[in-house]
């Protein structure tokens, strides 16, 4: 889920790692290469997926019953606490905004419905303030992260909700395309984005891919690997934490802007 193009070499090195240590444990027919080919859906529900990373809203909504869990991980960046994340809301550095009432009107960009970090966050730290009433003006629907930033940027949004890991990741590397724009405010945490697998994968399996994980994690040669991507390992290996996405969601729903409330409201959740 973090594989943008500048980092989709270390991406590459992590996965050779992980291969690494599941054939070391005997899987066999373990890909060589990731696959980027396919419509995320479409990859995260393919019966013989064997790894995927997916975002915690679609593993409670969409991907309920469709995807087995295997593991949370954890990333060792600002604004992540063992396996939690959590999102920034950003803002135009000096466009007199201090606070997210301030927000009420404004442009927000979105960069997926079924995102956790960019639209059920955003939903959650504004629900209070709007409390039901139409917040935003608009949303701007822009498919990634960076693009929210760059519309943020440009003037086309005023505001947008960023994975802390992202931005952590582009200050790192790629610092301009952050230049002129300030965190507002932080969202409340919700377990990390999860790797997941095929429904029909056994547990002997999702032990395999936990323990292979966790190697990769500590392998002295994806240590670089690791680092530019801010990977540490995982934390946990029970789905009972992502309740507080599906909780999030609820009260999204009940008590956030007309806007996103509609716009998370096509999601599914199931009992």
């Amino acid at each position: 889920m973090y594989d943008l193009p500048l980092f989709r070499s270390a991406t590459d090195e992590l996965w050779s790692a992980i291969a690494q240590a599941l054939r070391s444990q005997g899987m066999s027919d373990v890909p060589d290469a990731l696959s980027r080919d396919a419509e995320p859906e479409a990859l995260w529900t393919d019966p013989d997926l064997l790894l995927a990373q997916t975002c915690g809203l679609p593993l409670v909504t969409l991907l309920a019953g469709r995807v087995r869990f295997v593991a949370t991980p954890i990333y060792s960046v600002d604004g992540c606490s063992g396996g939690d994340y959590r999102s920034w809301l950003v803002v135009r550095g000096g466009d007199g905004r201090h606070s997210i009432a301030d927000l009420e009107g404004s442009v927000a960009a979105v960069n997926a419905p079924h995102s956790q970090s960019g639209a059920n966050a955003l939903a959650a730290m504004t629900a209070p303030v709007a409390k039901g009433r139409a917040f935003f003006a608009d949303l701007r629907l822009t498919g990634a992260h960076t693009a929210s930033l760059a519309a943020v940027r440009s003037g086309a949004a005023d505001c947008a909700a960023i994975d802390c890991v992202t931005w952590a990741l582009l200050a790192q590397s790629v610092p301009e395309v952050l230049a002129g724009l300030e965190i507002l405010a932080a969202s409340p945490p919700v377990p990390s984005l999860p790797f997941i697998t095929g429904l029909e994968r056994d547990d002997a399996t999702i032990m395999t891919l936990r323990q292979a994980l966790t190697t990769a994690g500590a392998d002295p040669q994806a240590a670089d690997a690791c680092r530019s991507l801010g990977f540490a390992g995982i934390a946990a290996t029970d789905a009972a934490p992502y309740q507080r996405v599906r909780d999030m969601l609820e009260t999204s729903l009940s008590g956030g802007c007309n806007k996103l409330a509609k716009l998370l409201g096509n999601l599914v959740l199931i009992d």
